[in-house]
């Protein structure tokens, strides 16, 4: 589980945990691989806080589909795409899925 102190990713993860509980999270900034795109070069989004790979495990999405898991995520981190976030990618899963993604 990573730790975030400061920046987007740090309002993330505070934001998600506030509100989902998450038993696991992890929050990868892949930014840097996409610092070319025209996004950041026009609009002058800085390149290290600009695209997300989250993984989150909660229970908060237990009995819940995969397209409302990943809009509920998308309503909570509104903000940060209003400021510059630009791209997230989210593995969301409760914690009896990751238990049989580990087994698998």
């Amino acid at each position: 589980m990573e730790q975030h102190a400061t920046g987007r990713a740090g309002r993330i993860d505070r934001i998600i945990r506030e509100h989902l509980a998450p038993v696991e999270l992890a929050i990868h900034d892949d930014s840097a691989r996409h610092a070319h795109h025209v996004h950041v070069r026009d609009n002058g989004v800085q390149a290290g806080e600009s695209h997300y790979n989250v993984l989150i495990v909660s229970p908060a999405f237990e009995g819940v589909g995969r397209v409302q898991r990943s809009r509920l995520v998308h309503n909570l981190l509104a903000d940060e795409f209003a400021g510059g976030m630009h791209a997230l990618s989210l593995v969301l899963r409760t914690p009896e899925e990751q238990a049989r993604m580990a087994t698998a």
